[in-house]
């Protein structure tokens, strides 16, 4: 109503009896609408999508520094099988991503149902100074030397194929070089459903 008021005031051409500080007030609550609505609906896409239950993985390089690096993904997918490619998305914001675009390549560590630890592990930023690889056991995969994580269900070694803009993300597309699921039915896959971890039920 206020920010209504201050429009019409202006529209006639009448003088604003308020305080210079109260307009300016009024002004930047209306500067703010679109900011609250935007972040309402941010939250609202967020709540939707976290509907959509997906299977967890761990995306690691061998960093030009002689360092491993690696961040928790969710938006992993195959994509072709000829040529066998595959894509995850990363945020544009992400600091482990440069190091593995430098690198060239990475591997795809798809998570079983007993590596949550694991998970909120490399779920950390790398802005934070975080050693990811600390006390985690893993092998350099055969056609890239990228980290192949111990336990994980399967890995997919590859080559970075192709990266396009998608937003706020990008989208990374990996030509496969090896894979294998050395835990074959063992274990079950770690599933991330509306901000927690879960696990499959036989039906």
């Amino acid at each position: 109503m206020a920010v209504a008021a201050v429009r019409y005031l202006r529209a006639v051409g009448a003088p604003l009896s308020v305080a210079p500080t109260v307009e300016e007030a009024v002004l930047a609550e209306e500067a703010a609408e679109p900011a609250l609505q935007e972040a309402a609906e941010n939250r609202q896409l967020r709540d939707a999508l976290g509907h959509f239950a997906t299977g967890i993985t761990v995306i690691t390089a061998a960093g030009e520094d002689g360092q491993p690096v690696g961040f928790a993904c969710q938006s992993f997918s195959s994509l072709s099988l000829d040529p066998p490619l595959i894509c995850f998305n990363v945020a544009r914001t992400s600091t482990s991503w440069p190091r593995i675009a430098r690198a060239g390549a990475f591997c795809v560590n798809v998570l079983a149902d007993d590596q949550g630890e694991l998970c909120r592990s490399f779920a950390v930023s790398a802005s934070t100074g975080a050693d990811k690889f600390a006390g985690v056991a893993w092998q350099a995969a055969p056609a890239t030397g990228s980290p192949r994580l111990e336990g994980a269900l399967a890995w997919v070694d590859c080559t970075i194929h192709a990266v396009h803009t998608g937003g706020d993300h990008l989208i990374v597309l990996g030509r496969i070089r090896e894979l294998a699921a050395p835990r074959g039915e063992q274990a079950g896959p770690l599933v991330f459903y509306r901000s927690n971890f879960r696990q499959l039920r036989e039906q």
